[in-house]
């Protein structure tokens, strides 16, 4: 295939701290809310744990050689906050950092730029003790975490993302409980927790800029995002009104109620929603602090929605008997990583990178020692060529970290979902790449999109 990526595009791969270190109070280090919720009964497909994961606090050189092997530009990867700050009071724990300084000393000598995520729900269970993200002094610890990690890590780590997914930690942590740490609040409740999450990434947005001004900083998004069932002006415009719709119902799993206020300096319009008076309790003053605009914005994608026009504005294409799905049962929807992002670079104008893509696969280890996944191929190569077409339309996105490069803890689901190029053979620890990860080699190499290897 023709070249579709520049020189200068990041290629990458991604993880999260208590999805793959294990070992979260070792050497000093604290509890976090996944700690406590993964150690609740029935919260946790099969009674798993992230105890262990996959012991990268122990093997993150098996990790970082597989990096390098891969032929990556950059790792993105979180910090766990509360291996760092245990009581989330600013006393930090030395062997929690140093044991950062290790991965991030070791990614850059292998020729690899670290991505530092500062807050990938792991939430120190002593913050959580004192109101976690219902209450402002959370915002403020978070802040404080963000300054120094920026002033630590100064001339090492230049890219940050202050939190991944706040939509997650709203609507799955504080509506539905389904996340750490497990609430079900009413709207008022959810709302401001989505405020308290604004208010964090603006505080810490300044303090990583006082402490190193050449820092880069962003904030890793997720949400619904649509696209036309036929590539008619029509079409086009309802799957951009249906990206950026407002109800009650789903509201908190949107890009717009987070990039809407942070981006622009307003909310969305919700006039005649639940949502309006509780948007009118949020203060000039905590918008001034909200409207804190990123250098770039992290989009995680994974799936979306065809939509046609009606005489009603818009309405969701329904999907056929067998719609290609994913282990998980996600849809198979490439055309997301063009339109959506199409849609994401006209409201937003930033430059983007995707912080997350890929998909569970029902892997195994096949009779040869190998790990055969042709379907995870299959859709890396409909994705990317899909965000191609988004970047030849204009779309300035910068990089592309897969989710994930292991198999890991997938959260509430446990063990059982394998999102990694690399499988992770749990018993042993073994780590063993899989077709797609020679595959997406190839890609990063050549900057195009083989059909196969």
């Amino acid at each position: 295939m023709s070249q579709v990526f520049p020189d200068s595009f990041v290629w990458g791969a991604a993880s999260s701290a208590y999805q793959i270190e294990g070992y979260s109070t070792a050497d000093g280090g604290g509890a976090s809310i996944w700690d406590t919720f993964s150690h609740t009964p029935g919260k946790i497909a099969y009674g798993d744990h992230g105890d262990t994961a996959c012991d990268s606090y122990h093997r993150y050189g098996e990790d970082i050689a597989l990096l390098k092997e891969l032929g990556v530009k950059a790792y993105r990867f979180s910090v766990s906050w509360a291996r760092i700050d245990p009581n989330a009071d600013g006393s930090w724990n030395e062997a929690g950092l140093a044991y950062y300084d290790r991965v991030v000393d070791l990614c850059l000598a292998s020729g690899i730029t670290p991505y530092l995520t500062l807050y990938h729900w792991e939430l120190p269970q002593a913050a959580q003790n004192r109101g976690g993200w219902q209450e402002r002094q959370t915002v403020a610890a978070f802040a404080r975490f963000a300054g120094m990690m920026a002033a630590h890590f100064r001339g090492r780590v230049r890219h940050y993302f202050t939190l991944n997914e706040p939509q997650c930690t709203v609507a799955l942590g504080h509506q539905s409980g389904v996340h750490a740490p497990g609430k079900q609040l009413d709207l008022a409740g959810q709302f401001d927790v989505l405020v308290n999450q604004l208010l964090a990434h603006g505080l810490a947005q300044r303090a990583i800029q006082a402490a190193d001004p050449e820092a880069l900083v962003g904030i890793a998004s997720t949400g619904r995002l649509c696209y036309p069932e036929q590539e008619t002006p029509e079409d086009i415009r309802a799957a951009r009104e249906a990206t950026f719709a407002v109800s009650d119902e789903d509201w908190a799993f949107t890009h717009h109620w987070l990039l809407d206020p942070i981006c622009l300096g307003r909310f969305p319009d919700c006039a005649g929603t639940r949502l309006e008076p509780l948007v009118r309790r949020v203060t000039d003053q905590e918008m001034a602090v909200i409207h804190t605009v990123p250098h770039m914005l992290g989009y995680n994608i994974y799936n979306g929605h065809a939509v046609r026009a009606d005489q009603a504005g818009f309405v969701y294409s329904p999907r056929y008997p067998g719609f290609p799905r994913t282990a998980l049962k996600w849809p198979v929807t490439p055309e997301v990583l063009d339109w959506g992002v199409r849609f994401l670079q006209e409201r937003y104008g930033l430059p983007g990178y995707i912080t997350e893509n890929g998909l569970s696969c029902n892997d195994l280890i096949y009779l040869d020692g190998q790990v055969h996944d042709a379907d995870r191929i299959d859709f890396l190569a409909r994705y990317l060529t899909c965000l191609g077409r988004a970047m030849e339309s204009g779309a300035d996105i910068r990089g592309y970290f897969h989710w994930a490069l292991t198999d890991n803890f997938e959260w509430n689901n446990g063990y059982a979902e394998r999102f990694g190029l690399v499988y992770m053979d749990y018993p042993t620890g073994s780590r063993i790449p899989k077709d797609s990860f020679r595959w997406y080699r190839e890609v990063i190499r050549s900057g195009s999109i083989p059909a196969a290897l």
